[in-house]
């Protein structure tokens, strides 16, 4: 089956073939950093970060562009709050969203356009805007006029009547129609500024993701491949790039296909400083294993909403602990031709290949980690395939895999006590407690999808007996050894 995607320009999904050949572009909406980056940023990134990983390692010669919004009003209030230089707030909060990128395994891009290095694309299209009656010059900037574009409201579907109903002209604002956006903001004292045609400002936000998309991927305009972002983005945002781009193409759409990414909950909540639910990003990935929340992420759809709790990402951070034993396990394994690195790949793809279901590719990996113990008895292929499709989703095995977690937590005589209790329930995978506590643990959640509640039941008091106890919650199931 060829990998298919839900394309929010056409509400459906589809099967994906490039516009040019064996050539992927793609343009991502990347940071404005202005303020710190969170756990929400994070995941918008991630998942294209996969999205590219998996092209790659398909074939496609993947061409990867995220901008930097290094100019905007926000950054310039906090300059004239702090008597910082507008400049250096953006490097230090950019500086350090890279860091928890990398920490995170998220590639980098192969272009990262600021917008202050494209101002001459971004006045040119302006002026291609303007010669064709798509924008015009007002007291305060130039404007454009979405009267003058029938199609706007397409990909987020609204349509211009509605929109205007909750549209309002701001004091100090001197454009024509509440929906006309900003392309160029003329200066106010004390603010950065670039020259131009119509006098000194700055760009607007929109027109720089259209001025540089074109430059980078698609100067012919024919139109580029992939375009994604975050789904807070497709209205205004990206409803304004396409309102600002295909009328100077020769053949529109600006993008074949545009991929969204869900919002993100942290504990039910949307994140907010008001609320005192928002920490840093850098912050977070101090408290917990990067992997471990890359490993979260990978289980739930991309564009669903998703909830950041501790317990899920205490759940995550065992699952990553058992892919990483199931991975020293087949690196010890005698290889043997089984044939089952050939059936790993083609069920992880085949899950991809469903609009980037990274939750039944990682269901794939846990399935081979549970017969991690009998492979490495008897032998097997699978160990090179299992590392390279980790690598796609960017659980990418180092020498800290190799690495047995200290066995210090549970009791030297778990694993007989878990024996004696459940005999050929933990067989082969008794090679470890913690291998046999993930064995019942699977057991249970089978249990628990069958409606077969007396033997949940049953295999969590079993496992109490042993000393573990267990913790369910919707995010899955959490273990620690019981107190007393």
């Amino acid at each position: 089956m060829p990998l298919r995607l839900y394309n929010t320009r056409t509400r459906s999904t589809e099967a994906f073939a490039p516009l040019d050949g064996n050539r992927v572009r793609i343009y991502v909406c990347g940071l404005t950093p202005s303020a710190q980056a969170h756990i929400g940023h994070a995941r918008s990134f991630l998942f294209f970060d996969v999205l590219r990983r998996y092209l790659t390692y398909a074939g496609y010669d993947v061409t990867y562009v995220q901008n930097v919004t290094d100019i905007d009003d926000r950054s310039i209030a906090r300059a004239r709050e702090t008597g910082e230089h507008w400049y250096d707030i953006v490097s230090g909060y950019y500086a350090s969203f890279k860091a928890s990128m990398a920490k995170l395994g998220v590639r980098e891009p192969d272009q990262e356009p600021y917008a202050t290095k494209f101002m001459a694309p971004i006045v040119g299209m302006i002026e291609q805007l303007i010669a064709k009656g798509h924008a015009y010059v007002a007291k305060d900037g130039v404007y454009y006029s979405v009267p003058s574009f029938p199609r706007y409201g397409a990909l987020s579907n609204r349509n211009t009547d509605e929109l205007e109903s909750g549209a309002r002209i701001e004091v100090d604002e001197f454009k024509r129609d509440p929906l006309d956006f900003a392309l160029w903001k003329f200066v106010k004292p004390g603010e950065p500024f670039w020259p131009s045609p119509w006098g000194d400002g700055r760009p607007g936000w929109h027109i720089e993701c259209s001025a540089m998309s074109r430059e980078l991927l698609d100067p012919a305009g024919a139109g580029f491949d992939i375009h994604g972002g975050g789904a807070d983005l497709i209205f205004p945002h990206h409803e304004n790039e396409i309102a600002q781009s295909e009328p100077l193409m020769p053949h529109p759409p600006m993008a074949n296909v545009w991929m969204h990414g869900g919002l993100l909950l942290f504990e039910n909540k949307k994140m907010s400083k008001s609320l005192g639910n928002f920490e840093p990003l850098e912050e977070l990935l101090l408290r917990h294993d990067p992997q471990a929340v890359r490993l979260l992420f990978l289980q739930t759809g991309y564009s669903k909403v998703m909830n950041f709790t501790e317990d899920a990402i205490g759940a995550a951070a065992l699952g990553l602990e058992r892919l990483k034993a199931a991975y020293r396990a087949l690196r010890g394994a005698p290889v043997r031709a089984t044939g089952d690195g050939v059936a790993l790949e083609a069920a992880v793809r085949e899950a991809l290949d469903a609009d980037m279901n990274t939750a039944g590719a990682l269901a794939e990996l846990h399935r081979v980690a549970g017969r991690a113990g009998e492979f490495e008895k008897a032998g097997t292929d699978v160990a090179g395939a299992y590392e390279a499709l980790l690598d796609v989703l960017g659980l990418t095995p180092d020498a800290s895999w190799l690495v047995a977690p200290a066995a210090a937590a549970l009791p030297e005589d778990t694993l007989a006590r878990l024996r004696a209790t459940f005999g050929a329930e933990i067989s082969p995978n008794g090679a470890s407690a913690e291998d046999a506590i993930a064995r019942i643990l699977d057991a249970r959640t089978q249990a628990r999808a069958d409606k077969n509640w007396a033997e949940s039941d049953r295999l969590r008091d079993a496992l109490l007996a042993c000393g573990i106890a267990i913790k369910d919650s919707k995010d899955g199931t959490t273990w620690n050894v019981a107190a007393g």
